[in-house]
């Protein structure tokens, strides 16, 4: 049932991994799709990609660490759609492996830059817009070490330990506008990243180079794990969830239907109700 028929939806770091399971996973519910990325390569793959899943959408090529860009973006979302539902906010780079204090302030500012600044533009982009109509839904990926120490991934832990704050701080501040915002922890997933953690060899240490290897000889989480969950909270369903950080291991079906406690799937992972 493509319950997300008429609805827009942005996806930004749509041209491969995760952001590219999600925006497909949103064409085959029937939303209306604009795909964000800096690589014109990896948009029209995933336009394909999503064509053979009998959707279509609109590429839009764009750097998230830019404001001025991701602002014309959704603007032309907007200009082509008429308005704009729902933000995925997948757009994100690993950053420096190894120890911190070896790491080049340069890659370690940069993965800041993208990671958290690219979801700030993102969100700063479409707000306004969403508080005016009452209405809308954003999702922002969260990551290994947004709950837990990520030794030798400190950039990447701590920008999304600050999304996952970020999306909590927002969320209170859009709360009484109908908008509702929320981190989803896709799980350890077979992406370019896990190459990039196999290539590290011993930077990244011995249990970061484990799980990797697991997660390429598995694929790991698998989308049908994901987009469910996206979907979720991307529906009408989830109205009463915000500025929650959801794992895709949670038990988050039974939120639909249940009250939930103030701190429960926060960035303090109080877990019990």
């Amino acid at each position: 049932m493509k319950f997300l028929r008429d609805r827009s939806v942005l996806v930004t770091g749509a041209g491969r991994g995760i952001g590219k399971r999600l925006a497909i996973g949103f064409a085959q519910a029937g939303a209306r799709l604009a795909l964000l990325s800096r690589s014109k390569a990896e948009l029209d793959l995933a336009h394909l990609e999503i064509e053979h899943a009998g959707g279509n959408a609109l590429r839009l090529r764009a750097d998230v660490r830019d404001y001025e860009q991701i602002h014309a973006a959704v603007d032309r979302v907007r200009t082509t759609f008429g308005d704009l539902h729902v933000l995925v906010c997948a757009a994100g780079i690993q950053g420096p492996i190894g120890k911190f204090h070896e790491a080049p302030p340069k890659a370690w500012a940069e993965t800041v830059e993208t990671n958290l600044m690219g979801v700030v533009h993102a969100c700063r982009a479409v707000l306004p817009h969403m508080i005016e109509k009452r209405h809308g839904k954003i999702i922002v990926l969260s990551g290994g070490g947004a709950s837990y120490a990520r030794p030798n991934f400190s950039a990447y832990a701590a920008s999304k330990a600050a999304v996952a704050r970020f999306v909590e701080s927002v969320a209170e501040e859009v709360r009484e506008h109908n908008v509702q915002i929320n981190c989803l922890a896709p799980g350890g997933t077979y992406t370019s990243m896990t190459d990039e953690i196999l290539r590290a060899g011993d930077r990244a240490g011995s249990k970061e180079q484990d799980d990797a290897r697991q997660v390429r000889l598995t694929g790991g989480i698998a989308p049908d794990k994901q987009i469910p969950l996206a979907l979720f909270l991307a529906s009408e369903r989830s109205n009463h969830i915000s500025g929650k950080l959801i794992h895709v291991n949670d038990e988050w079906k039974r939120l639909e239907s249940q009250n939930i406690h103030p701190e429960i799937f926060t960035l303090r992972r109080l877990q019990k109700v």
